[in-house]
C-alpha cells in the first residue's frame, strides 16, 4: 500500500468543502429571508388576526341575543372563528406551532395583558382558545389549528434535506470537473517517469488549466530534448574519441620499435585534444547555472575581449557606445568568446565586427564576420551538439561542434536569447539579446 492512499482524495476533500459551503450558504438564505421577509408577514398576520378576534368578540356582546348564533354561524363560515361564553381550559405555557407564539403576543398587545392559548383537541380537530375581556366578563374566541394552514418547521426540514442532497451532487460534479484534469496531469506524468516522452495534455479547458497543460508539454519536451542530447552526447564523445584513440594506439606500437619525437608529440596532441572535447561535454552537461548579474563598464570590458582575439590577419573592430550595464560577465565573456572564435575558425582573413547597441530598452551584442555563410535552413540545426558543416570531424578544420551548444546553453540559463542570420552584404552575423532592465545607464562615447 502506498503511503499517500491513507489520505482522503482532493475530489473528496472539494466535495465535502463545496457540500458545506452550499449548506452554510443555503442556512444564510433562509436566515436572511426568514428574518427579513417571512417574520414581518407573520407578525402582520398575527396582528390582524388578534385585531379580528378581539373586534369579533366585541362586536357579539354588542349584539341583541335574538342574533349572536346567526353571528356565531357567519364568523366560523367565513373566518374558522368560534365564540363561546365558556371558559376553556387552563392555559398552559406549552409548545404551539410557531405562528401562534406571534398570535400570543399579538393578543397580550392587543388586550394589555399575557395571553396563553388554551389547546383543546375536538371531534373537528385541535382549537386554540384565547379568553377576551367583553363588557364585565370574558368570551371565549377559539381557531382551528388548519385555519393557519402553514408548515414552517417541515418546511425547513424539507428544504435543508433537499439542498443539502442538491449541494452534494453539484459538489460532486464540480469536485470532479476540478479533479479530472489534475488526474490526466498524474498519468502523464507516470507515463512520462516510465520514459513515455510522446504523452501531451490536451491545452484545452479553463485559463489555468491551459497555462498548467502548456508548462507540463513544455517540460516533457524538454525532458524530450535532454534525454536526445544525452544520447547526442555520449554518441559524439564516443565517435570523436575513437580517432584520437586509434592514433594514439598506433603511435605506441610504433613506439615499441623505435622511440620517435614526433609520435610523443603527437601522442600529447590527442591527449590536449581528447581532454578539451571531455572538457567541453562536462560543461554542456552540468547546464550552466545561472551566474548572478554585476555591473560593469560594458565598454572597457569589450574593448578587452576584442584584443584578446585581435590578430594582424584577422581585425577586431569594436563598436560599442553602452557603457554601464548589470550582466553577468563571465557568462558572458565565454558567449562571445566562442562566438569570437567560430567566427576566426570559419570566416578565416575576414574582419570581425564586435557590436554592442541599446534597441527597446534591450541590450544587443552582436559578432559579425564576411565569410561564406550559413544557410538559412541549417542556422537553427548550428546550436544542437556535435553538428557541424564540415563533417570530416577533423580538428585541422574544426572543433567538436560544441561551441554553439554551449553559447545557447549559457544564455538560456541566464535569460538571454541568441540567434543567427545572414549578414546583410554576405557573412554572418550572430546576436546575444540581453532582456530589457538590465542596463543599469548608458552614455555615448
Amino acid at each position: 500500500m502506498r503511503g499517500g492512499s491513507q489520505q482522503p482524495s482532493l475530489a473528496r476533500q472539494n466535495t465535502v468543502a463545496l457540500a458545506l459551503a452550499f449548506v452554510a450558504m443555503e442556512l444564510l438564505v433562509m436566515a436572511v429571508f426568514v428574518g427579513w421577509v417571512l417574520l414581518p408577514l407573520a407578525r402582520r398576520s398575527a396582528d390582524d388576526l388578534a385585531g379580528l378576534m378581539v373586534l369579533s368578540a366585541q362586536t357579539w356582546a354588542e349584539l341583541p341575543p335574538q342574533t349572536r348564533a346567526a353571528f356565531e354561524v357567519e364568523l366560523f363560515n367565513k373566518h374558522a372563528l368560534a365564540l363561546r361564553s365558556d371558559p376553556p381550559g387552563p392555559a398552559r405555557d406549552e409548545w404551539h406551532p410557531p405562528y401562534f407564539y406571534l398570535l400570543e403576543d399579538a393578543l397580550a398587545q392587543r388586550l394589555q395583558r399575557a395571553q396563553h392559548l388554551s389547546r383543546e383537541a375536538t371531534d373537528t380537530g385541535t382549537w386554540y382558545w384565547a379568553q377576551v375581556p367583553v363588557g364585565q366578563g370574558y368570551l371565549s374566541v377559539g381557531l382551528a389549528d388548519n385555519r393557519v394552514d402553514s408548515q414552517p418547521v417541515t418546511a425547513f426540514v424539507v428544504a435543508l434535506v433537499a439542498g443539502l442532497a442538491l449541494a452534494l451532487a453539484v459538489a460532486v460534479w464540480l469536485a470532479r470537473r476540478l479533479t479530472r484534469p489534475l488526474a490526466r496531469l498524474e498519468a502523464a506524468s507516470a507515463d512520462i517517469g516510465q520514459g513515455n516522452l510522446g504523452q501531451r495534455l490536451p491545452e484545452t479547458g479553463p485559463r489555468e488549466m491551459v497555462a498548467l497543460s502548456r508548462r507540463f508539454n513544455a517540460m516533457a519536451q524538454q525532458v524530450q530534448d535532454l534525454l536526445s542530447a544525452r544520447t547526442t552526447l555520449l554518441a559524439g564523445v564516443s565517435h570523436d574519441l575513437r580517432t584520437p584513440l586509434a592514433r594514439m594506439r598506433l603511435a605506441l606500437e610504433m613506439l615499441r620499435e623505435a622511440p620517435d619525437a614526433a609520435l610523443i608529440d603527437r601522442i600529447e596532441r590527442d591527449i590536449t585534444q581528447m581532454n578539451q572535447l571531455i572538457g567541453d561535454v562536462l560543461t554542456l552537461a552540468r547546464g550552466l547555472g545561472q551566474e548572478p548579474p554585476r555591473v560593469l563598464d560594458l565598454a572597457e570590458f569589450l574593448r578587452q575581449l576584442a584584443s584578446d582575439f585581435d590578430t594582424p590577419a584577422q581585425p577586431v573592430q569594436l563598436d560599442c557606445p553602452v557603457r554601464n550595464v548589470s550582466v553577468a560577465a563571465t557568462a558572458l565573456q565565454r558567449v562571445l568568446g566562442n562566438l569570437l572564435q567560430n567566427a576566426q575558425r570559419y570566416a578565416p582573413g575576414s574582419p570581425l565586427d564586435l557590436v554592442a547597441k541599446l534597441e527597446d530598452g534591450a541590450l544587443h551584442m552582436g559578432v559579425l564576420d564576411r565569410g561564406p555563410g550559413i544557410a538559412a535552413e541549417k542556422m537553427e540545426a548550428m546550436f544542437e551538439p556535435f553538428v557541424r558543416l564540415e563533417h570530416s570531424r577533423s580538428p585541422a578544420t574544426g572543433g567538436a561542434g560544441l561551441g554553439l551548444a554551449i553559447v545557447r546553453a549559457l544564455a538560456r540559463a541566464n535569460g538571454w536569447t541568441v540567434n543567427l542570420s545572414a549578414r546583410p552584404g554576405g557573412g554572418l552575423q550572430a546576436w546575444v539579446r540581453v532582456p530589457p532592465a538590465r542596463p543599469a545607464s548608458q552614455s555615448l562615447s
